[in-house]
């Protein structure tokens, strides 16, 4: 049969209809995996809906693209019938490379694709021009490789605070490092050679959370950040939103009733002034329980008993519950997820935050379930996302 004009026109659109579902599927394997591995493909059909011959294509797609394989010992249903072969991540062939930008040092580290850190390493920032830190992030991460042998790495993901076009892999604005529209992901792509994503480092713990953490499988996530930075990041249904140009979740200039701080931008009393950790280690200094600028002395003071370093723990967390409260009111998620150095390491501070928030709320307000290596999974969770979200496109052939 002779083609026609239509058929011309229309035929393209199954065949890109047919890559979308195939990537999507692709996908939804992989997650299945990641949630259930070692797991048996009878199950993974079962669990994702998809046929049987569906579920055994897609795996033997990803094993060829090394990102899982079939563990050494097939298991019996009910010791009878055909042994099912087990198909797990593959752990040992891949790392990825994660960045994270804070405001006196910035963390590099190695991820394997469950999310586990394989390798970390943090950088003082001698200096905060973008070119500098960059390129100190590059030299990080070959010396982690070069002692990771054996390890092929899928990319690199940097996560850092302000305003962060993930779109063009753009820091548009960090206020406390005075970045200005820096080009990260072309900057540090030029140093690595491989491909980098870039996010804002709350939505990059969401990420981190639906993926590998606690809030795994809620239908709704908030996140808080609360460092030097503070600001936050919301998913629904497994996707986070952005809104134009990757600027929401910019909550550092929300006025907080009562208070004192006086703000960059003219203002007293903006969130991130009274929470963030310059102020609480200012506040410390003052009150003579440190000498220096690291929050992790306050804790070790309050873990050592110190009365004064307790209370400033404390009403932090309390004051960090009032702007999740707040949150809570707009967005009513199902869990809220913390990251604040002391929701992280003590009780009476959790206690404070869910107190302040609202302890008749539905939503489950969790520390994040990354207290020893928060930093290192906001970086990597960035080109993790990418990853699960499509393995056949940010496959290593493409590497």
């Amino acid at each position: 049969m002779p083609r026609t004009a239509a058929s011309t026109l229309v035929s393209p659109v199954p065949r890109a209809a047919d890559s979308d579902r195939r990537r999507t599927s692709a996908s939804v394997v992989l997650r299945s995996v990641l949630e259930h591995g070692p797991v048996a493909r009878s199950t993974i059909a079962r669990l994702t809906g998809l046929s049987p011959a569906s579920v055994t294509e897609h795996c033997a797609r990803l094993a060829g693209l090394g990102l899982i394989h079939e563990e050494a010992a097939p298991r019996r249903s009910n010791g009878v019938g055909r042994p099912h072969v087990p198909v797990d991540l593959d752990r040992d062939r891949f790392v990825v490379g994660g960045v994270h930008v804070a405001v006196p040092y910035t963390t590099v580290a190695l991820l394997d694709l469950r999310g586990r850190v394989v390798a970390e390493r943090r950088l003082k920032h001698e200096r905060t021009d973008p070119g500098w830190v960059l390129a100190r992030a590059a030299e990080g991460l070959t010396a982690l490789l070069a002692r990771a042998p054996g390890r092929r790495p899928l990319g690199v993901g940097v996560a850092a605070g302000g305003w962060v076009d993930r779109e063009t892999g753009t820091v548009v604005e960090h206020e406390l490092l005075g970045w200005r529209e820096v080009p990260v992901r072309e900057l540090l792509g030029a140093r690595t050679g491989l491909p980098v994503q870039v996010d804002g480092h709350a939505r990059a713990l969401v990420n981190g959370e639906r993926l590998f953490g606690r809030a795994r499988g809620s239908r709704s996530v908030l996140h808080l950040f609360v460092g030097n930075v503070v600001d936050a990041a919301f998913a629904t249904n497994d996707e986070v939103h952005y809104g134009p140009r990757s600027q929401a979740g910019a909550i550092a200039h929300l006025p907080v009733p009562g208070g004192t701080e006086p703000c960059g931008c003219g203002r007293t009393g903006c969130l991130q002034a009274e929470l963030s950790e310059r102020t609480l280690c200012r506040r410390a200094r003052e009150a003579g329980v440190i000498d220096g600028v690291n929050p992790m002395h306050v804790l070790a003071a309050a873990q050592a008993g110190d009365e004064v370093a307790v209370r400033l723990l404390v009403e932090r967390a309390r004051m960090t519950g009032r702007a999740a409260g707040l949150l809570l009111d707009v967005l009513n998620p199902e869990t809220v997820v913390v990251t604040e150095v002391g929701v992280m390491h003590r009780e009476d501070c959790l206690t404070a935050l869910r107190e302040a928030a609202g302890n008749h709320r539905s939503a489950a307000v969790l520390p994040t379930s990354f207290p020893d290596s928060v930093l290192a999974v906001a970086g990597g969770s960035v080109v993790l996302d990418a990853l699960f979200r499509d393995p056949l496109g940010a496959s290593p052939e493409a590497i």
